[in-house]
């Protein structure tokens, strides 16, 4: 196929020359195995961390609402000394810890927070507590917060 250039202008030349072809589109979905099994695992990591969070959480849905309890009760010795209980309770099996009181209590409280030192005048106020009504220590309060927030519950089998 000859064409005869002689006597045409550059448009009409450019006219004549085929359009290049438009090419196919291009696929977003991985092309080897290797991609989609990255993609799979990556996946399971996510899902697997959003478990192990959300089991976090609820394991310890019980510290958060012992927290919120306590900032209600207002330095009394009484009602926290009945959140500690609770708390206790809920942490620890109810065979560990319902029938402990006075010495006993107290000694718990010290081998399950580890490093939090207990005065003798907050001990006093959380044995007494129950049994006296409107006592006030923030030192109780200060302790109780430390000892919700940092104590160290075995793992249940």
């Amino acid at each position: 196929m000859s064409v005869d250039v002689e006597g045409e202008s550059l448009v009409e030349l450019l006219d004549m020359l085929n359009s290049a072809p438009v090419p196919s589109p291009i696929s977003m979905t991985p092309q080897t195995w290797g991609w989609v099994i990255l993609a799979t695992v990556l996946a399971s990591l996510v899902a697997f961390g959003v478990y192990l969070f959300r089991r976090h959480q609820k394991a310890n849905a019980y510290r958060h609402c012992a927290l919120s309890e306590l900032e209600s009760a207002n330095d009394d010795a009484a009602k926290i000394a009945d959140i500690l209980r609770r708390t206790a309770l809920a942490a620890f099996p109810r065979t560990q810890v319902a029938g402990l009181f006075g010495e006993d209590w107290l000694s718990f409280l010290r081998q399950s927070s580890g490093n939090i030192k207990f005065s003798e005048t907050a001990c006093r106020f959380l044995l007494e507590a129950p049994y006296r009504g409107g006592q006030s220590d923030p030192e109780l309060t200060q302790l109780a917060r430390n000892w919700i927030k940092s104590h160290k519950v075995e793992r249940r089998s």
